[in-house]
């Protein structure tokens, strides 16, 4: 699977219900849950101070990212995503020794 480095930005769109956004919150962290197990999310952080996460996320290519990967994340529909492909630089510490 290839890397991506995912930014992404939700923003609830004005008048929506609080137990819309609760629900949709809710199922989000399930349907992260899952994705992590599958290998897909990688690993997660939010910016100190700010409503937005940045992310390593794995996919055979970046098509697949969109549509089944992202796409499937409930809050997807309230997001703004800014996508940037990854390789393995050669000063990678977490590179193996053995060309990997």
């Amino acid at each position: 699977m290839k890397e991506f480095l995912v930014e992404i930005t939700t923003t609830i769109p004005e008048g929506t219900e609080q137990a819309e956004v609760d629900r949709r919150r809710a199922d989000e962290a399930v349907r992260a849950a899952e994705l992590a197990a599958t290998g897909h999310l990688y690993r997660l952080w939010r910016p100190v101070g700010e409503l937005r996460s940045v992310g390593v996320w794995c996919a055979a290519d970046e098509a697949e990212l969109h549509e089944k990967v992202l796409g499937t994340l409930p809050l997807r529909p309230w997001m703004a995503v800014h996508v940037t492909a990854l390789e393995p630089h050669p000063n990678d510490p977490g590179r193996t020794h053995d060309g990997g």
